[in-house]
């Protein structure tokens, strides 16, 4: 091979190298930049994992990746941990007590608190349950699939309201947002969260924990992927109404 090939080749390859291991919305840290970086966002979600991820598990974090691209305040990092040749990043994982066997790991840290906040390796690993993760534990907002922030905050204030004249304004705003709703996506969340709010104020509570089992037994039936994906969209917004945008820190 010529040296003009091979100075032609290298770039090429180098490229799709990269391409293949980044993850759109995702940056790239190692040991050196790490703590550098992420210090200067309110949350930072890092997975820890092996050098070449691949699988369902990676394919969700993706979907968090994408996700995060226009939140100013939430970086999205993967460290590709690596347990042969200089065993980059390895130092990082042993800092946090990480095991090569617990890939992937995934750790929150947020901003101005020193110990990060570690995923439930029994959670079922999901873009929405990762989404809650962030969301619960952190102040920035990242909405699940379905969700739209304006009425997730709208829901939460429903929950926490003890006036029934109060809830009725808040539904009301939720009728005035659902009006203004842009696309067929954002119109038929808005539905959604408005039909729900009706149905609190006409049966009570006790509507949220039955509405969620009737969803989540259709689930488990023989349904297509369109409708299994609408009503993952119920469940998230179902649970918008069960417990605020995020916990108290």
């Amino acid at each position: 091979m010529s040296e003009e090939i091979k100075i032609f080749i290298k770039p090429f390859i180098l490229f799709v190298v990269i391409n293949l291991v980044s993850s759109k919305g995702c940056v790239q840290l190692d040991s050196f930049s790490f703590e550098k970086v992420a210090s200067k966002f309110k949350a930072s979600l890092v997975k820890f994992d092996a050098a070449y991820p691949y699988g369902p598990k990676q394919e969700e974090y993706e979907k968090v990746c994408e996700a995060s691209s226009n939140i100013d305040d939430l970086l999205v990092v993967e460290i590709a941990v690596k347990d042969y040749g200089e065993k980059e990043n390895s130092d990082l994982a042993k800092k946090y007590g990480i095991e090569k066997d617990d890939y992937p790991v995934v750790k929150l840290f947020i901003q101005g608190k020193t110990e990060p906040l570690s995923f439930d390796k029994d959670e079922d690993f999901s873009a929405d349950n990762l989404k809650k993760f962030i969301r619960s534990k952190s102040k920035v907002y990242i909405g699940c699939t379905g969700c739209i922030q304006a009425f997730d905050e709208l829901a939460s204030k429903f929950t926490k309201e003890k006036s029934l004249e109060n809830k009725k304004k808040l539904l009301l705003n939720a009728e005035d947002l659902w009006d203004k709703a842009k696309g067929n996506q954002e119109h038929k969340s808005a539905e959604i969260y408005v039909k729900i709010m009706r149905k609190l104020l006409e049966k009570g509570d006790e509507f949220l924990a039955s509405e969620t089992t009737r969803v989540e037994n259709l689930l488990k039936g023989k349904v297509s992927k369109e409708k299994k994906e609408e009503m993952q969209q119920r469940i998230n917004i179902l649970q918008a109404f069960k417990s605020p945008v995020h916990d108290e820190l």
